[in-house]
Parts: structure tokens; sequence; C-alpha cells
């Protein structure tokens, strides 16, 4: 058999199927589409997002009896509400709490230079000087891109506040609309689309439920895992406690590997603040419970009904769409790992008639 008939028979599977190759086209317009024109609709990406998440309240009051349209306008004054808590009131204290963080390195690297010295005095045979030395000249190099970095994000606020202003005035405006036009905006893209779509209508409908679910799913968790952690860290008197609860709570967007990474600040903030000593010890054993409820009992109830996948291909969606899409690749990583296996699983694969392709019956 030749590699051309081999790849004619390739494509009469898997390509003979015209609505295939129209979701075929649809997918990789839309792929190409997010990656060179991403960053321009940015506040569009957002405000779909907050959409799909403000979807379910409106449905639920719906539910209720209340008309589409006060439903929306009621979620929408307190989505309105929530953004200027976060813009007036969390965002100034953990720009603070930054702020004194950075001025406080300087600090906390004398403290562990002393803490390195005292642990080589005790263990000279385990820990060199020439180790130490490059410790401390590693941590100086963070310490200074850090400072570097902090700079660079002060000289370049004003750009930075002109690009929240123009969030802070589309995004609302844009998930008032997405809510509110939600019918006849999901028409209008279905008239664009031929009307044979069998195949893309079950996977859209089995997509539209899972995204819809990880959205409002993964806002509650951030939310609890962000809130736990901030009463825990405030209870043990830590502190930058809203910074730390903050980076916390963001970390549940990447599985496995955000809560390592979360791991290093709170425990570099408690030993410096604590020293080594038992209240040390409880706050890593309470922010270890924290972690272990997140991972075994929260996310099965929240993510229940989400398809699942293997460790491996979270890890790898994670990183592969985080390169191209960074935090939206993160953000989306599971869904679209979820949407790749939906499409294998329910892609059309040609198969030959049997009453022209099988043998004859023996008479």
């Amino acid at each position: 058999m030749t590699m051309k008939s081999l790849f004619k028979g390739w494509v009469e599977r898997y390509f003979s199927d015209e609505e295939a190759v129209v979701l075929l086209i649809v997918l990789v317009l839309g792929f190409a589409a997010v990656i060179c024109l991403g960053r321009m609709l940015a506040p569009f990406f957002t405000a779909l997002v907050l959409a799909f998440l403000l979807e379910g309240v409106v449905s639920w009051l719906e539910r209720r009896g209340l008309p589409r349209l006060l439903s929306v306008l009621v979620v929408f004054l307190f989505f309105l509400g929530a953004l200027l808590a976060l813009a007036l009131i969390i965002m100034p204290l953990v720009w603070n709490q930054m702020v004194e963080l950075v001025q406080e390195a300087p600090r906390m690297f004398a403290s562990s230079q002393a803490w390195l010295d005292g642990l080589q005095s005790r263990y000279p045979t385990l820990i060199t000087p020439n180790q130490i030395e490059d410790w401390i000249a590693t941590a100086g190099r963070e310490a200074t891109q850090l400072g570097q970095r902090a700079l660079t994000l002060s000289l370049a606020s004003l750009g930075n506040l002109l690009g929240m202003i123009v969030y802070l005035v589309l995004v609302p405006i844009l998930v008032f609309f997405l809510l509110k036009d939600r019918e006849r905006l999901t028409q209008y893209l279905l008239s664009l689309l031929p009307r044979k779509r069998i195949l893309m209508t079950r996977i859209w409908h089995e997509m539209d439920d899972q995204i819809a679910n990880y959205i409002r799913g993964k806002a509650i968790e951030i939310l609890i895992v962000g809130v736990v952690a901030f009463i825990t860290f405030w209870s043990f008197g830590l502190p930058y406690s809203t910074l730390l609860a903050l980076i916390v709570g963001l970390s549940v967007l990447v599985p496995y590997i955000g809560a390592a990474v979360a791991t290093l600040p709170v425990a570099a903030v408690a030993g410096f603040h604590f020293g080594i000593s038992e209240q040390l010890a409880y706050v890593l054993i309470a922010y270890a419970i924290l972690q272990a409820l997140d991972g075994n009992v929260l996310v099965p109830i929240l993510f229940s009904e989400a398809v699942n996948l293997h460790p491996v291909s979270i890890i790898l969606a994670v990183l592969f769409f985080g390169g191209i899409w960074g935090f939206w690749g993160v953000f989306f990583a599971i869904p679209l790992a979820t949407l790749l296996k939906a499409l294998v699983y329910a892609w059309p694969r040609g198969v030959r008639d049997p009453d022209l392709h099988s043998p004859p019956a023996v008479q």
C-alpha cells in the first residue's frame, strides 16, 4: 500500500463528513483569531467569562419568576458593587502590602544571611561557605530583578492606569449586553453556521455546560480558598495576610503546580516572621490542611460533573495553553483539554457501506 493511498484512506475516514470539515475550519479560524487578536480582544474575553459566571444567577432568578430584564438588572447592580469594592478596597490594600513587602525585603535578606551563617557554624560538614555564598548571590540577583520589575511597573503606571480605565468602562458594558441579549447574539452566531450542524450542536451543548460549570466552580473555589486562607493567616498574626490569601486563592487556577508555588511565599513570610518555632509549624500545618481540604473535598464537590482528565493531561494542557495565551490559557486549560477530548470522541469516522464492500454471502 502506497503512502498516497494511506493518506487518501485517512482523509476519507476522518473528513468524509462535510460538517466535520466545517467544524475544523471554524475551530482553526477561532484559534487563529484568538492568537492574533487576543490582546485587543482581552476586554471582550474578560466580559464573556464574567457573563458566563453571572448567567447562572440570572437563570436562577428567572426560575423564581422574575422577568429576564429585571433579573439581569439585579445581577448587574450586584456585579457593579462587587467590582467597586474590589477596585476601591481590596486592591489598594493588596498594593500597600506588596509595597511594604518590597521595602522589608532587605531586612529579610539580612536575616536569612545571618540564619545561614548560624546554620553553617552548626553543620560545617553539610553546608560549606561556598554554598552559602552561592545561595546569597542567587537570592541577591532575584531581589534585584524583583526591584527592577517593581520600578518598571511604577514607571509604566500611567499606561497601566489608562488600560484599567478602559477595562473598568468597557467590561461592565459588555457584560450587561452579553447578559441582556444572550438569545439574540446566540441566534445570530447560529445563523452564520450551516444548517446541518448535528455534530457541532452536540459538542456545543456539552461544552456550554462544561465551561459554565467550570467558570462558576473555579470562581467559588477561589473565593472560598482565599477567604479561608485570609482568616487562617490573620488568626495567626501573619503579616501580609491579604496579599498571601490572594496568592493562595489564585493558585487554584493552576492544578497541582499552583499549590506548590503558593507554598513558597507563605513559608518564607512565616519563617521570617516567626523564625524556627512552634508557631511556624502551626501555620504550615494549617496551610497544609487547607490545601488538603481544597483538593480532596472542595474540588470534588464543585467539579463532580467535569469530564475526568488524567493529571498528566491537565499539566500538559496548562503548559501548552498557558504558553500560548498566558493567564487566559491557564484559566481555560481544563475546558480546552475537555473540548479536545470531546472532539476526539465525537469526531465522525467514515464507515464503508457494508452492502457495497462486504463479501458476497455463501449460498
